[in-house]
């Protein structure tokens, strides 16, 4: 059998991942649990990194799909640039030791403290969608002494054909300026003397199984960023983004090399250097979310597998009816049943797979599989569940990425009201 996670096989029955049996790492660990292939995220990078060799490209990880420090760590130690949109997540790459001369920082609503600690910190470039945010941004940058790289996002208005909730290059989205305004945006950029007009950037979504929608928003960015040098407004690098998709279920998403195909033909020959911010195609089939069967429960119409993970630990099946393979981490000759695979949190929508046909008794292990894209990321404490632990894997080393959460973790910093 093919799992979408391609550094996952069954030895003897059990799943094992690189070279560490998961229900070995379940023992010493515990449930849930995240675990994460180093092998399979630095085989993706790879991929990128190879595929673009001919050009001049950067390849930006984006932290908002994974932001734990080990595997931030990894990506720096590969070379990697980093995509991000909060102070937090710049914190998070400087202490895995990545270079802020590397990074980009996205997203529609900076604090004006983030934006000073970019500015301090030194980023590659602030990508900028609204004109508020180009004002912040001089004055802050005036304020500091400072000269702040910057492109705007543009919104090319080309349909991405995903799920509207990880569409972000229509019109009627929340992100970026229009590409009608974009020319006079940047010759009043220009003019601002605490601005280093850098490049322009555009993403129009997530889990992209079709690299024509991505070429088309690049024909409409380049053609702006020829306008632009027309008028004497030359910039440095195109940044077009992320959201190649992955194999979720019956997906086919083309190899990396195939779609950036049409992005490298475009880029051949020009001045601007590529920048691109893959996430969920260098993460989400390099991890699984390791859970157990609490109990088993006949309903009238269904039964439930109910097990130790929730939808505060993996939000995306009741986020976007997202889809997860499931399986047990033992083969077993129990009777196979259909089942709802439910978490304890007091919501019906907290499910983690619907009808899926499993071979399991309590007390046995699930792994749901292509976690390793907004999995933690998106963890909650609700129900004041502590939040998973999470492992890298390295072969035959598991290395605790992150410790669990414990119930004192949940309560630092509340207090309760004084005695009268």
């Amino acid at each position: 059998m093919s799992f979408p996670i391609p550094t996952l096989r069954r030895e003897h029955g059990r799943l094992v991942l690189e070279d560490s049996p998961l229900d070995d790492i379940a023992e010493r660990f515990g449930t849930p649990t995240y675990v994460y292939s180093a092998e399979a995220m630095t085989a993706s990078y790879r991929a990128y990194h190879e595929a673009l060799s001919a050009i001049d490209a950067t390849v930006c990880f984006a932290v908002k799909a994974n932001s734990n420090l080990a595997v931030l760590s990894l990506f720096a130690r590969l070379g990697a640039g980093f995509d991000i949109v909060s102070g937090g997540e710049l914190s998070r790459v400087l202490a895995a030791g990545g270079s802020a001369d590397r990074v980009v920082f996205s997203g529609v609503g900076k604090r004006r403290d983030e934006i000073a600690y970019a500015l301090e910190a030194g980023i590659r470039c602030f990508n900028i969608e609204s004109t508020t945010e180009l004002e912040t941004i001089s004055e802050l940058a005036s304020g500091l002494g400072r000269s702040a790289p910057i492109a705007f996002r543009v919104n090319p208005d080309v349909d991405p054909r995903t799920h509207p909730y990880i569409s972000t290059g229509l019109r009627g989205n929340k992100f970026g300026v229009p590409i009608s305004d974009a020319f006079e945006l940047y010759r009043r950029a220009h003019a601002m003397p605490a601005l280093v007009v850098s490049g322009v950037a555009c993403h129009i979504g997530s889990q992209l199984l079709d690299p024509a929608p991505v070429a088309e928003a690049a024909d409409r960015v380049l053609a702006l960023v020829d306008r632009l040098a027309g008028a004497g407004i030359v910039l440095d690098h195109v940044d077009l983004g992320g959201g190649l998709g992955i194999r979720y279920r019956n997906e086919r998403p083309p190899a990396i090399g195939d779609y950036l195909a049409p992005l490298i033909a475009r880029m051949g020959g020009r001045r601007e250097s590529l920048f691109l911010e893959p996430g969920r195609s260098l993460v989400g089939n390099a991890g699984l979310l390791l859970t157990r069967v609490e109990l088993l429960k006949q309903g009238e119409e269904k039964n439930f597998a109910v097990v130790d993970a929730a939808i505060n630990d993996l939000a995306r099946p009741a986020l976007y009816d997202a889809y997860h393979d499931i399986e047990p981490v033992h083969a077993d000759a129990a009777e196979s049943r259909r089942y709802d695979v439910v978490g304890p949190v007091c919501e019906s929508g907290d499910f983690l797979g619907r009808d899926r046909d499993l071979a399991v008794r309590s007390g046995d292990l699930l792994a749901v599989l292509s976690a390793g894209a907004y999995g933690m990321t998106m963890s909650s404490n609700y129900n004041s569940r502590p939040r998973a632990a999470e492992v890298l894997v390295r072969g035959r080393q598991c290395i605790l990425a992150r410790q669990r959460e414990s119930v004192d973790d949940l309560m630092r910093g509340e207090h309760p009201l004084p005695a009268d």
